[in-house]
C-alpha cells in the first residue's frame, strides 16, 4: 500500500491540474464542435469546485498528516485541519453557484495565499504528506502549481466579466 500512496503523491499536481482544467477544456472542445457559444467561465468554476472537493476530502482523509504541516506551537492542528476542510468544501459549493463564483473566487485566493506558509514549513522540515518529505525541493513545484491555480481563479471567477469584451 505504500506504494500506492506515494505514487499518489507524486501525481497529485497532475491531479490538480486535470481536475481543475478538464470541465474548461470539455466544454471548449464542445463549444468548437457544435459552434455554440457555452459559458466557458462557469466550466472553469466547475472545475475550482471539484479542485477544491479535492482539497477538502484531503483534510479528511490525511488529517494527521495535514495536522503535521502546521507548528508544534498551534493549537488544535487537528481541528483547524478538519475546519480548513470544511472551508474548502464550502468554497466549491460557491464556484457551483453562478451568483456566489466572485466571492468563492476571492475566498479561494485568499485560502491559497493564507495556506501556502504551511506548505513551506512542511517542505522545511520534510512532512511526510503530498511531496513535502522530498524537503525544499518539492517548492518548486508546489509553488508554480499555487500561482496556477491562483491565476486561474483570478481569470476566471474574480475578474471583471467587462474585461472579456
Amino acid at each position: 500500500m505504500a506504494d500506492w500512496t506515494e505514487n499518489l503523491r507524486v501525481t497529485t499536481p497532475i491531479i490538480i491540474l486535470v481536475l481543475m482544467t478538464a470541465p474548461y477544456l470539455f466544454a471548449r472542445a464542445l463549444s468548437s464542435l457544435t459552434h455554440r457559444d457555452l459559458d466557458l467561465r462557469g466550466a472553469a468554476a466547475l472545475g475550482l469546485g471539484i479542485l477544491f472537493i479535492f482539497f477538502g476530502i484531503g483534510h479528511f482523509v490525511e488529517t494527521d498528516a495535514m495536522a503535521h504541516m502546521l507548528p508544534t506551537w498551534v493549537p488544535e492542528r487537528v481541528l483547524l485541519v478538519y475546519l480548513t476542510g470544511l472551508l474548502e468544501f464550502t468554497i466549491a459549493v460557491g464556484f457551483f453557484i453562478p451568483r456566489y463564483r466572485r466571492a468563492a473566487g476571492f475566498v479561494a485566493a485568499a485560502v491559497l495565499i493564507l495556506f501556502f506558509p504551511a506548505n513551506i514549513y512542511a517542505a522545511i522540515h520534510h512532512v511526510p504528506m503530498g511531496g513535502h518529505a522530498w524537503g525544499p525541493t518539492y517548492l518548486f513545484i508546489r509553488a508554480p502549481l499555487q500561482v496556477i491555480v491562483l491565476l486561474w481563479v483570478y481569470w476566471f471567477t474574480i475578474r471583471n466579466r467587462l474585461a472579456d469584451r
